[in-house]
């Protein structure tokens, strides 16, 4: 397997997870935090179906859909990717304010940051393993097309499924939950951050939706496991106390990201 996979650090992608060598004591001191075990989350190597084989039809769509979205260097949609690359806590929390109405500060939600904490070992590590069980080449290597981000640190052969989606889609499954009068805005917002990573050149077509299901899989069991139901009602209260008196976003931001929505890359030919 390729060593050099790492991700930044966000609430489900951890260094401990990606290189698979949590130890026994790391695992006993993570249970006596509150954080939750790998066997809280299904094993997405029997959830997911393997990625498109060569010369297949699927495959030759992936190639499409990669050499076409290079032509979005430079335009707002190439820079929304960028941003979207950023899997910080505090960031990928942000990013879900235009479609909430309202600036979502991770520092004014502590119950929502220890939900965050709490999932990020188990869900990191099972993305982690069907990773490295596919073992999928990233789009871009072997060419010299624009990416939108540097491919160092990326892992050139962890392709499949988009770990980035996993945590945007995840994250739009989560706020969803808390702010189910927000859902289908921030679901939709989860689908463009998404399609962030085929802008991006990051990943295949194919990445991206498998990492819409390995989102869904993962936050389906884990919204619904008895030990977070108490940090996720007061997750709630406290994005409804924000809502309250929280700037509103950026116009312009919201702008872009609803163009975005409207020209989606998984249905435009």
């Amino acid at each position: 397997m390729h060593s050099a996979f790492r991700l930044p650090v966000a609430f489900v992608l951890c260094a401990t997870a990606l290189s698979g060598c949590a130890s026994s004591t790391h695992e006993t001191a993570s249970v006596q935090a509150g954080i939750l075990p790998d066997s809280a989350a299904p094993d997405e190597r029997l959830v997911l179906a393997p990625p498109p084989a060569p010369d297949s039809a699927a495959q030759l769509d992936d190639d499409r859909v990669f050499r076409v979205t290079r032509a979005l260097k430079d335009t707002p949609r190439w820079t929304l990717a960028q941003s979207d690359a950023d899997l910080s806590p505090d960031h990928l929390v942000r990013d879900f304010s235009c479609a909430a109405g309202f600036d979502i500060d991770l520092a004014k939600a502590p119950h929502l940051a220890r939900v965050l904490e709490r999932i990020r070992h188990v869900v990191g590590h099972r993305t982690s393993e069907v990773k490295k069980y596919w073992h999928r080449t990233r789009p871009f290597v072997g060419t010299n097309l624009p990416i939108c981000t540097s491919p160092e640190g990326l892992g050139l052969h962890a392709s499949y499924p988009s770990g980035h989606t996993t945590a945007g889609y995840g994250m739009a499954l989560l706020l969803a939950h808390l702010m189910p009068e927000h859902a289908s805005a921030i679901l939709q917002r989860g689908r463009v951050f998404g399609e962030s990573r085929i802008v991006c050149g990051a990943h295949w077509k194919s990445d991206v939706q498998a990492g819409y299901l390995n989102a869904s899989a993962l936050m389906d069991t884990l919204l619904a496991n008895p030990e977070l139901q108490d940090d996720l009602a007061a997750a709630r209260r406290e994005l409804l106390a924000m809502q309250g008196d929280a700037a509103a976003p950026d116009a312009g931001r919201c702008a872009v990201e609803h163009d975005a929505a409207v020209h989606s890359l998984l249905t435009e030919p």
